[in-house]
């Protein structure tokens, strides 16, 4: 099994993920990140290659970190210790201080045990799966073992949040004076970082979920637990709550009625007003194979164009990346700004939702009102053999039956996962109650003609 998923190392800490294997992971990087032309022309210069490293609140990224910053400077890299930050902040600070890679200890929106290490390349940008490999292969080969004055040094980078928030601040062309918006951090990594940039923008700020204690994160708040700031927004009479991830690489956001606005129209809201001033690239925007019908028709009544991807941020990324497009992202709020940053950011997204109610002077209600949302109907069928999933014929049959009945009013997507014996089929209809009868009708198909 490789050892990089979908986004960097991942797995419960003191598990499968031990100090040892941050260690031995982070003198591979050195091998393969810290020889490239830029830190050889520093070597030759009389300098080392600079890596910055930064950790999300939970208690196992103490030691985790240690062992990544020991496996850097060993193996003769400088490191730039910048403490507990978001992971979109660690992808900026790579290029404000033009390092030569990162590292992002934290395991996301998963539960306080579990952990992970990200690493991103010179500019901030996220890992190709090529370089991923080169990585993985070199951790059983030989390492750099620099002695004397080539060892790497460990120096704490202590403006690294002032440098994220002057930068966040600077994308705004509009405050945010007269709103009051309650930010939900998930007791993250976002717990200080956010609420200082929403007031410094001009929001009035009320806070929940912003006490990390190390084993808190994610714990009944968050952007996977929205019920709590919906209660929270409606308490305090609030106009808008703002939720983001354990690593703060997500935005969702409630109204003031605590009704769930996810990523799809935020991103609908950001795409029409970027499109209307002129700085949507291409008139696209890239969404993922998950994105609700609705976004879709919304978009093609104003012009806009979507580019679908397969599910994941790094999808997203490559073909914004290779097509130069300005916005794209994920229902679940990965939404990507690349005129501002190289990786979904969740405090990024979340000032400029609030900063176009303020331009537009409306609601975030009404604001959502761009799109209608499909009931969307997902069932996981287990227990049966993906990899026949797109040539059965009998599969094929019903899809494209499901298909017919709905006609423009609906859609079928099957997905086999890529981990699991399972295959997901999502449908999309105008009721709640088409869809669901339509997809556990295709779940049925597919348990019989795929058992295992």
């Amino acid at each position: 099994m490789p050892l990089f998923g979908t986004d960097g190392v991942r797995g419960l800490a003191n598990g499968p993920l031990t100090a040892d294997l941050a260690l031995t992971l982070a003198q591979a990087t050195a091998v393969v990140l810290g020889q490239g032309r830029t830190a050889e022309a520093r070597r030759a210069s009389g300098k080392r290659p600079t890596a910055v490293v930064a950790r999300d609140p939970r208690i196992s990224g103490e030691f985790l970190t240690a062992a990544v910053a020991a496996g850097l400077a060993s193996s003769g890299v400088d490191v730039l210790e910048a403490g507990v930050l978001p992971t979109p902040a660690l992808a900026f600070l790579i290029a404000d201080r033009d390092a030569d890679f990162g590292v992002m200890v934290s395991a996301s929106h998963n539960p306080a045990p579990d952990n992970g290490i990200k690493i991103f390349a010179r500019g901030g940008v996220k890992l190709p799966d090529e370089v991923e490999q080169r990585i993985e292969a070199a951790m059983t080969g030989p390492k750099l073992q620099p002695t004397g004055a080539d060892v790497g040094r460990i120096t704490r980078f202590s403006d690294a949040e002032d440098r994220y928030v002057v930068h966040l601040l600077a994308s705004l062309d509009v405050r945010l004076d007269g709103i009051t918006v309650v930010l939900d951090c998930a007791h993250g990594a976002a717990s200080g970082v956010s609420p200082e940039t929403f007031r410094d923008a001009g929001a009035s700020v009320i806070v929940v979920g912003a006490d990390p204690d190390g084993l808190n994160i994610n714990d009944g708040v968050g952007s996977t637990h929205l019920d709590a700031l919906a209660r929270a927004v409606i308490a305090h009479g609030a106009d808008v709550g703002i939720a983001h991830d354990g690593d703060a690489d997500r935005c969702l956001a409630v109204d003031a009625a605590g009704k769930v606005v996810d990523g799809d129209q935020i991103m609908a809201i950001l795409a029409a007003s970027m499109h209307g001033r002129g700085l949507l690239a291409g008139d696209t925007l890239v969404a993922t194979v998950m994105s609700n019908l609705g976004l879709h028709r919304a978009m093609t009544e104003r012009g806009i164009r979507v580019e679908q991807t397969a599910v994941g941020d790094r999808y997203v990324l490559e073909r914004m990346n290779a097509g130069r497009f300005s916005l794209g992202g994920e229902q679940s709020g990965h939404v990507i700004m690349s005129d501002h940053a190289t990786t979904g950011d969740g405090l990024l997204t979340g000032l400029h939702l609030v900063a176009e109610m303020a331009r537009q002077q409306r609601s975030l209600a009404e604001l959502a009102q761009i799109m209608t949302v499909y009931p969307q109907v997902l069932v996981n069928v287990k227990d049966v053999d993906r990899s026949r999933a797109s040539a059965d014929e009998g599969v094929a049959d019903a899809v494209a039956a499901a298909t017919a009945e709905l006609g423009d009013t609906g859609r079928v997507l099957l997905r086999p996962s890529g981990t699991e014996p399972l295959v997901r089929v999502m449908v999309e209809a105008a009721s709640e109650d088409d869809a669901r009868r339509h997809a556990h009708a295709l779940a049925a198909v597919v348990r019989e003609r795929l058992a295992l």
